[in-house]
């Protein structure tokens, strides 16, 4: 069965299109590692909640724009065998490939599929 990896983080507004480069660059890393997708999604409709929101769970300042990514993979330990590689690539390496985001308030973690309609 397929797992998913998501993320939630809050990218600075002017870095967009930094952020679009190292995505575009961390893909291509992500499908040699066994990714079958990856989806980096700018925010556009993503509204400030009273109790709980994707702003307030990354602290999204006034100049920052939320991100909600996701990547598939074929399996909980493909996945896991190519984090590891992934993690070990010099091309991610924050001197490298430094991310144009405060990785502090990066949320993320790993979903088994239950429906996929």
């Amino acid at each position: 069965m397929s797992y998913v990896d998501g993320f939630v983080l809050a990218v600075p507004t002017a870095n967009r299109e930094k952020f679009k480069q190292h995505a575009e660059e961390a893909a291509v890393v992500f499908k040699e590692c066994g990714a079958q997708r990856v989806i980096e999604c700018w925010g556009d409709d993503v509204p400030e909640g009273k109790v709980t929101s994707f702003p307030m769970a990354v602290k999204c300042k006034p100049d920052e724009t939320v991100v909600f990514s996701w990547i598939l993979w074929p399996s909980r330990e493909v996945r896991d065998a190519g984090m590891k590689k992934m993690m070990e690539d010099p091309r991610l390496q924050p001197d490298q490939n430094p991310m144009p985001f405060d990785g502090q308030r990066l949320i993320f973690g790993g979903f088994n599929i239950l429906v996929d309609v």
